[in-house]
């Protein structure tokens, strides 16, 4: 395919919407805001060997692609809308392309994003997504809304998609086929399909005091927090959730490190009143998300671990730094 065949390609998979003036075919996309929201926009880019194995299946690099970029919106309590998409590819894979965008199609269909522009060059496989949604103003879930007092939450199971991760780098784990094994196929699916919180993030609006999306590492994603908001936060570590998964190939202390330090989670990490901890509740119940109160904010700087004896935990790794050893 030459390049206007492969964006005629993509085009192809996108639908009208009444928010669209001008879609994919022009210098750029016509967009119509809500009236009342403001606009919440995010970029992420995934570079081949960096953000996943060589090896990953094009459906899932499709899938993650989008995936990174909607658990930004929903850190945020924004409703996706629109994104963009940039491919740098080595070649123009005709049977590559169409499984990429059936993985990216189908989770776009699923959180109600539409494709409405980007651009196509040739080079080393890298992906970048700009998605945009919209929030009323006085809802947005910042990073800098957090009190002392307020309890500190994360969503589903930290620690997972790090596991597979390391199973894959100790050859314990193929990425590239779906596993026998259905504990080994969960943590695949971690790690190459995460599932971006968005329903509950706006559940979330008017309850959660701030939030971020765990990309990098728990602690780390939570440091960020506690920065903006001037605040420390106390954790601990007997109230991380433990799956099946991590009981069997991390068990107790092991999962430590993995569910504290290890990226590419995609959960929502979120603070709330105390006074709110029933809500919160509800929120995730409606959103179909299990939640758990892992610790609380208080005054000081920093994140600080307990473990189940109550002794200061210092993790080995912070969380994840792309320029850690450059």
């Amino acid at each position: 395919m030459d390049e206007f065949s492969l964006i005629e390609r993509i085009a192809a998979r996108t639908a009208a919407r009444a928010d669209i003036m001008l879609g994919i075919g022009d210098d750029c996309a016509l967009l119509a805001p809500p009236a009342g929201q403001v606009l919440a926009v995010t970029a992420d880019t995934l570079n081949a060997g960096v953000h996943f194995p060589l090896e990953t299946p094009a459906f899932d690099i499709g899938w993650k692609t989008l995936a990174v970029n909607l658990s930004d919106l929903a850190a945020m309590g924004a409703r996706p809308a629109w994104c963009t998409l940039a491919l740098s590819l080595p070649d123009s894979d005709p049977v590559w392309l169409e499984a990429f965008a059936d993985g990216l199609f189908a989770l776009a269909d699923a959180a109600g994003i539409t494709l409405v522009g980007g651009d196509t060059t040739r080079g080393p496989l890298s992906l970048s997504v700009t998605a945009m949604g919209w929030v009323p103003a006085t809802q947005a879930l910042r990073r800098d809304g957090a009190c002392a007092g307020d309890q500190v939450w994360v969503s589903g199971v930290p620690g997972e998609a790090a596991l597979a991760l390391a199973l894959w780098q100790q050859g314990r784990l193929d990425v590239a086929a779906e596993q026998a094994d259905p504990l080994l196929e969960t943590l695949r699916q971690r790690l190459l399909r995460p599932s971006p919180r968005n329903a509950l993030g706006l559940a979330l609006r008017g309850i959660a005091s701030a939030a971020i999306d765990v990309s990098d590492g728990l602690g780390a994603d939570l440091g960020h927090v506690c920065q903006r908001s001037g605040l420390a936060a106390q954790l601990q570590l007997a109230a991380l959730p433990v799956s099946p998964a991590l009981a069997r190939f991390a068990a107790g202390e092991q999962a430590w490190p993995l569910q504290t330090g290890g990226g590419d989670d995609y959960e929502l990490c979120f603070s709330a009143p105390a006074a709110a901890h029933d809500r919160v509740l509800a929120a995730a119940a409606s959103a179909g998300v299990a939640v758990h109160c892992i610790g609380r904010l208080q005054a000081g700087q920093g994140v600080h671990w307990q473990d189940p004896a109550g002794r200061p935990w210092l993790p080995p790794r912070r969380g994840y730094d792309h320029f850690a050893s450059a």
